[in-house]
């Protein structure tokens, strides 16, 4: 059974003293258009990088810099803060029907477990700059 920690903690030090404003904006989730047809499952040794977005929206970006938007059929508590998960399978591949489990500070503590969605291949709105 193959096994994958994704930990993006640091920056929940900076939000922690940059105030609530910052926290507000680090749990945005980007605009995204639709690229294509949602998928059941991507392949785990394609998926580049994770961005947790919120407690029910992650960016999987891909190698060669394909997106795909996984957003969560039921809200997961604590996903959007931590910003951090595992998950299990013996598979090649990430799919919707897995469990990801929050991991919460320390990475030794489980959080909630949650169920995945489909895989939608997006391109996301471009940043502007003010």
């Amino acid at each position: 059974m193959r096994t994958l920690l994704v930990v993006l903690a640091p920056a929940l030090i900076v939000a922690a003293i940059a105030g609530s404003a910052t926290a507000r904006d680090r749990n945005k989730v980007p605009e995204a258009t639709p690229a294509g047809k949602a998928e059941s499952c991507i392949s785990l040794n394609r998926i580049r990088q994770s961005h947790v977005r919120s407690d029910s929206v992650i960016d999987f970006e891909m190698q060669g810099g394909k997106i795909y938007r996984n957003t969560l059929p039921q809200s997961c508590p604590g996903l959007g803060f931590e910003e951090s998960f595992s998950y299990k399978t013996s598979l090649n591949q990430l799919c919707s029907v897995d469990i990801i489990t929050v991991l919460r500070s320390p990475p030794t503590i489980q959080g909630p477990s949650c169920g995945l969605g489909q895989f939608q291949p997006v391109t996301l709105a471009k940043k502007v700059k003010r």
